[in-house]
C-alpha cells in the first residue's frame, strides 16, 4: 500500500459509504474522505448540483465522489442512500443545502457543520467564510494596524472546518455507534488563535494586528520580483538560521549580534532597526527563487510568498508526486497524505462495544516525540475524545515552546510556558534523553507493549537517527499505526528544509492571498500550517487506527504540513490553470457578493468600564435584494450608519432581517460571547506551576460520547513514576540506576 491514498490498492476506509449532503463549506471533508479510500456519494438533484456554480471548487471537492442523480430530498433513491451510510455530512444552514431529518438515517454518524452550532442563541445567525472569521477572533488580528481586519481571499475558515468536519465523522465512527455530531465552524477557527484566547483573563490582551512584522520585528520582505517570510526572532531552533544569515549579509551590524541570547523583545530598537536596514538591504537584491535556492543549501529559514505559478512548479511537490492529472487536464493534489502498508498483515485485536456515552477514543494510546505547535495540536483531538497520549520529552532538549517562555517576567521556568499548556491539555508527560541506547530502548518498549499508535513531527531525520523510524518500530510491531508531520513530508528535496508555520504559510500560498492588494502581503493569524495542517494529520490518523481496528493491519503515514494547506487552495490552483491569472490579496472584497466587507463602528466599554476602541462590524449582502435590504436600514454609506453603532447592535439588527452581520470579535469577546459560553467552550482546570487557568476544546461535540479534559497541560516528567513503574514494570533500584546513567535527562 504505498504511495498517495488514491493509489493504494487497500485504502484504509474500504467500504465505509459517505453520503455528501454539503455545500461549500463542508464539501472538502468528503473530498478528504475519499482519498482516505471512503466510497463518497453525492446525490445531485435535477435541477443541478448548487456546487457546480462555483466550477473550479466543485471539481476540487468532488474529485472521486460518486454523482448519483435524484429527484430530490424525498427521492426514494436518496433513502436508500440514508439506511445504508455509515457517515452522512450536511451543511443545514448553507445556500443550497437540503434540510433533511437526521433520523432518516439511524445507523449513521450524521455531523453538522454550522456557523454556530445546531443550538443556542446565536446559532440560527448567518454568517459565510466572512462572519466565520470575524466571530472567532481571528480576523480581528489579520491585516495592518491602521486599517481595517483583513480576511484571506480564498475562505480560509472554510478550509478549517472541513478538515476538522472530516475528523470529526471518523471520531463518530470510533465510538462504535450512532452519533449526531454538531461541528461550530466558529469554534474550530477560534482553536487556530494557538490558545491565545484562553489566556484573555489573565493577560487582558485582546488582540492587535501587527502587518508584515511578528512582535517588534519583521516577518514579510520585499525581493527584487515579490516577497519572502523570514522571521527575526530569537530562540535556540533559530541560531543556526540567524547565524548563516549573517555570513550571508556580512555587515557590522549583524556580526556585532550575539544570536544565542538575542531576542527582539529584549533588543534595543536602534539595533533592530540596524539589523532590518541590512537584513531589507540584502533581499531586495535577489529574487524569491534565488532566496528559496539559498534557503534550501544552507537550512535558512526563509520562504518565497507562493504563487501558483511556483507552487505547481515546485520540484519538492513534483518529486513527492503531490500533483495528478484531472480529466481536463489541469493538474490537482492527489492526497493530503501518503500512505505505506505495515509490513505484514496481523489479526484484528478483539473488539468490545463500548457503553453509552463513552469517550469515543478510549482505550487508543498514542505515544507524542516532537515539538511546537503542529504537531501535539493533532494529538490534542485525541485526548479531548478520550485518548491517553503519552509526551516524550528530555530536559536537556526541552519542547522550544517551553524554552520561548523563558525570561524575567516568567517566574516557573520551563513549567511556566502558557501556549504550551494551552496546546497540550490532558497529556501525560516522560522524560527520556533519546541520545541514550537505553532510553530508546525503552521508548522502543513503550510501543511495543502499550501504544497502538505513534506521532511524530520532527525533521525526516531525526526518528531514523533515534532507532524510531517507522520500519524499525514496525519490524517489532507490526500492527503499528504511525503518522509523521513535518514541514515538507519525509521524502523530496526539500525534505530537510527547516521551517516554522510562517515559512509553511508562505509556501503553500496563504500569504499571497492575505492583506490588501496596494500593500504588502500579511500572515494570516495563527500562522496557518501550525492551526490548519493538525486536522489533517488528526484526521489521517484516525483513518489509520481505524483501519487497524478493522484489519489488524498497521500503517505509516506521512503528511507534509505545507501540502495540506495547498490541498486547501485547490480552486485556488484550478482557477490560475484556467485562466492563467493568478488571484492574489483584495482586502475584504468578494467578487461573488453584492457588499462584502469590514465596517467601523463605535467605541464600547469593558466589563471594568474601560474603552475599549478598534471596534468593527462584517457585513455581507449575497444577492441584489439582500444589498437592497441591507440599503434600506444602513443608507448607502454603511461605514456612515455603522460608525456611530456598536457592532453587536449592528449585528442584531441586520441579523434579526436575516442579513449577515457579525461583530469582528478580539479575544476579550470571546469570553462574553454567549454562544461560546453555551457551548462550554472553555474548560477550567488548574495548573501545578501556573494556577487556574482556561483551555479550548475543539470544535465539535459528539450526541453520545463523552469529551473534555480532566487536567491541565503536562509539567515535565510530570508522569514519570506511572509509565516507569506501571506502564515499564521497573523497580526503584532499576529506576534509580538508569537515573544516575542519564537515561531521564
Amino acid at each position: 500500500m504505498s504511495g498517495k491514498a488514491s493509489e493504494s490498492p487497500e485504502t484504509l476506509l474500504r467500504s465505509t459509504l459517505v453520503l455528501d449532503l454539503t455545500a461549500e463549506p463542508g464539501a472538502m471533508a468528503a473530498r478528504m474522505l475519499a482519498d482516505l479510500g471512503a466510497d463518497v456519494v453525492r446525490p445531485e438533484p435535477a435541477t443541478g448540483d448548487p456546487l457546480r456554480l462555483l466550477p473550479h471548487r466543485f471539481a476540487a471537492w468532488t474529485h472521486r465522489s460518486r454523482m448519483v442523480p435524484v429527484t430530490g430530498p424525498d427521492d426514494p433513491e436518496l433513502d436508500a442512500l440514508l439506511t445504508t451510510a455509515a457517515i452522512v455530512l450536511d451543511t443545514p444552514r448553507f445556500f443550497g443545502a437540503w434540510a433533511i431529518d437526521p433520523d432518516r438515517a439511524p445507523q449513521a454518524v450524521w455531523v453538522s457543520l454550522t456557523p454556530f452550532g445546531l443550538d443556542g442563541p446565536r446559532s440560527e445567525w448567518r454568517a459565510s467564510d466572512l462572519g466565520v472569521m470575524a466571530a472567532s477572533g481571528n480576523l480581528y488580528c489579520t491585516g495592518d494596524p491602521d486599517r481595517a481586519p483583513v480576511r484571506c481571499a480564498e475562505p480560509a475558515g472554510y478550509s478549517h472546518a472541513a478538515a476538522e468536519m472530516a475528523f470529526a465523522a471518523l471520531t463518530g465512527l470510533a465510538s462504535d455507534r450512532p452519533q449526531r455530531v454538531d461541528v461550530s465552524m466558529q469554534e474550530v477557527v477560534a482553536v487556530a488563535n494557538m490558545a491565545t484566547p484562553s489566556r484573555y483573563p489573565t493577560t487582558g490582551f485582546r488582540g492587535v494586528r501587527r502587518g508584515a512584522n511578528i512582535g517588534k520585528t519583521r516577518e514579510i520582505w520585499p525581493t527584487r520580483d515579490g516577497f519572502v517570510s523570514f522571521g527575526l526572532r530569537g530562540g535556540k531552533a533559530r541560531v543556526p538560521s540567524l547565524e548563516t544569515l549573517t555570513r550571508l549579509v556580512d555587515t557590522d551590524a549583524l556580526r556585532a549580534v550575539d544570536w544565542s541570547t538575542f531576542s527582539p523583545n529584549t533588543a534595543d530598537d536602534h539595533t533592530l532597526r540596524a539589523i532590518e536596514a541590512d537584513v531589507a538591504a540584502y533581499f531586495a537584491q535577489h529574487t524569491m527563487s534565488e532566496l528559496y535556492d539559498i534557503a534550501c543549501e544552507t537550512n535558512l529559514m526563509l520562504a518565497p510568498i507562493n504563487s501558483p505559478k511556483e507552487i505547481l512548479a515546485s520540484a519538492q511537490l513534483a518529486a513527492r508526486d503531490f500533483f495528478e492529472a484531472a480529466p481536463d487536464g489541469t493538474r490537482m493534489p492527489a492526497s493530503f497524505v501518503t500512505i505505506t502498508a505495515g509490513p505484514s498483515p496481523s489479526t484484528p485485536p478483539p473488539r468490545h462495544p463500548p457503553a453509552p456515552g463513552t469517550a469515543a477514543w478510549t482505550g487508543t494510546n498514542i505515544i507524542e516525540l516532537g515539538s511546537g505547535a503542529a504537531g501535539p495540536i493533532a494529538t490534542r483531538y485525541f485526548v479531548e475524545h478520550g485518548a491517553t497520549v503519552l509526551r516524550i520529552e528530555s530536559k536537556s532538549r526541552p519542547d522550544f515552546l517551553r524554552v520561548y517562555a523563558l525570561g524575567p517576567n516568567n517566574p516557573h521556568g520551563l513549567e511556566g510556558a502558557a501556549m504550551f499548556d494551552g496546546l497540550n491539555p490532558a497529556k501525560r508527560d516522560v522524560l527520556f534523553n533519546l541520545k541514550h541506547p537505553k532510553a530508546v530502548e525503552l521508548v522502543r518498549r513503550l510501543v511495543v507493549e502499550w501504544a497502538d499508535a505513534v506521532a511524530e513531527n520532527f525533521a525526516p531525520r531525526a526518528m531514523r537517527g533515534f532507532g524510531l523510524d517507522y520500519e524499525s518500530l514496525a519490524a517489532a510491531k507490526p500492527d503499528l499505526v504511525m503518522v509523521s508531520a513535518c514541514l515538507n513530508g519525509q521524502t523530496g528535496p526539500h525534505r530537510n528544509y527547516p521551517g516554522f508555520g510562517g515559512q509553511g504559510s508562505a509556501l503553500a500560498g496563504y500569504n499571497s492571498l492575505t492583506g490588501w492588494p496596494d500593500r504588502e502581503p500579511v500572515g494570516p493569524h495563527g500562522t496557518i500550517t501550525d492551526s490548519l495542517a493538525p486536522r489533517f494529520v488528526a484526521t489521517a490518523l484516525a483513518a489509520g487506527l481505524l483501519h487497524r481496528r478493522r484489519t489488524g493491519e498497521g500503517v505509516y503515514l506521512d503528511v507534509s504540513q505545507v501540502e495540506a494547506a495547498i490541498y486547501t487552495l485547490t480552486p485556488w490552483l484550478l482557477d490560475y490553470q484556467a485562466t492563467g491569472v493568478a488571484a492574489e490579496r483584495a482586502g475584504n472584497d468578494n467578487h461573488r457578493a453584492q457588499i462584502h466587507g469590514v465596517f467601523p463602528c463605535a467605541d464600547t466599554t469593558d466589563e471594568h468600564g474601560a474603552t475599549i476602541a478598534d471596534r468593527w462590524v462584517a457585513i455581507a449582502a449575497w444577492t441584489p435584494d439582500e444589498r437592497d435590504r441591507l440599503v434600506a436600514i444602513t443608507g448607502p454609506d454603511i461605514a456612515a450608519y455603522t460608525r456611530s453603532r456598536a457592532a453587536l447592535d449592528v449585528a442584531q439588527t441586520l441579523q434579526g432581517v436575516g442579513l449577515e452581520a457579525v461583530p469582528v470579535q478580539d479575544f476579550g469577546d470571546q469570553h462574553t460571547d454567549p454562544q461560546i459560553a453555551h457551548r462550554g467552550h472553555y474548560v477550567a482546570l488548574t495548573h501545578p506551576f501556573m494556577g487556574p487557568g482556561l483551555y479550548e476544546r475543539n470544535g465539535f461535540r459528539l450526541s453520545d460520547a463523552q469529551g473534555g479534559y480532566r487536567r491541565s497541560g503536562p509539567t515535565l516528567g510530570q508522569d514519570q513514576d506511572w509509565v516507569l513503574g506501571e506502564l515499564l514494570g521497573l523497580d526503584p533500584e532499576e529506576q534509580a540506576s538508569l537515573a544516575a546513567d542519564g537515561v531521564f535527562d
